[in-house]
């Protein structure tokens, strides 16, 4: 049997935990790519490519683990329906940290001086954004053991709160990014528009972490 069947005989959430810690390893290394692109080291940029690649594949061999062994139905509140939309939140945070790392990689994209520190501040707050994302869903186990009991639905809810708190906060840095990325757009050219849509990006994976969150406090609220 695989990792994931042996893992489904204990609890049906564990390996959502597992693809998430995945999802957010992807995520986790946007900071260090972002770093490459503000020191204009390309040969750094390719092994960090090269890291989210091989990290992306690993989360879709859990995500198509977990596809293949899901249960039509779960337990209690919780449904087939419930977690891979939850899986699919997660997905997209690899895929996107993937994009990233490719369009980065196969343009050779140096930071201009003045972008370097707000993007490095909007993948700062992102990375924490899906971190706490993933502490919110390494609580799944616990409420299933405890069946969904109101103190730990309230803490999980808790949780959920600082997560979209953060988001929040990368809302505000990805627009700061993108207004000093404008203030250069005639030194840039054509290459704004890249540029754009990595900033677009990076603040992608802070709202599908928050995604993931919204969609477990829907569960909650049931």
């Amino acid at each position: 049997m695989s990792l994931i069947a042996n893992l489904f005989g204990h609890s049906p959430v564990r390996p959502m935990q597992q693809h998430m810690r995945a999802a957010v390893a992807c995520a986790r290394e946007v900071l260090p790519l972002v770093e490459s692109m503000v020191a204009g080291d390309l040969d750094a940029l390719r092994e960090r490519r090269q890291t989210i690649d091989r990290l992306e594949h690993e989360a879709d061999e859990i995500k198509h683990e977990i596809r293949s062994h899901l249960p039509r139905r779960l337990l209690m509140a919780m449904e087939r329906r419930d977690m891979l939309e939850i899986q699919d939140h997660q997905d997209s945070i690899a895929d996107v940290a993937q994009d990233i790392a490719e369009l980065a990689d196969q343009r050779g994209m140096v930071a201009p001086p003045s972008l370097g520190e707000p993007l490095l501040a909007l993948a700062r707050r992102v990375v924490a954004a899906c971190e706490q994302g993933e502490r919110v869903i390494d609580e799944l186990d616990e409420l299933v053991e405890t069946g969904f009991g109101d103190r730990e639905v309230a803490r999980v809810t808790e949780m959920i709160a600082e997560l979209g708190r953060i988001e929040s906060e990368t809302d505000v840095l990805c627009d700061a990014a993108a207004r000093a990325l404008f203030a250069i757009e005639s030194e840039l050219g054509v290459g704004t528009v890249f540029w754009h849509q990595v900033i677009l990006w990076i603040a992608d994976l802070a709202d599908y972490a928050e995604r993931v969150g919204n969609r477990l406090r829907l569960l909650l609220a049931r």
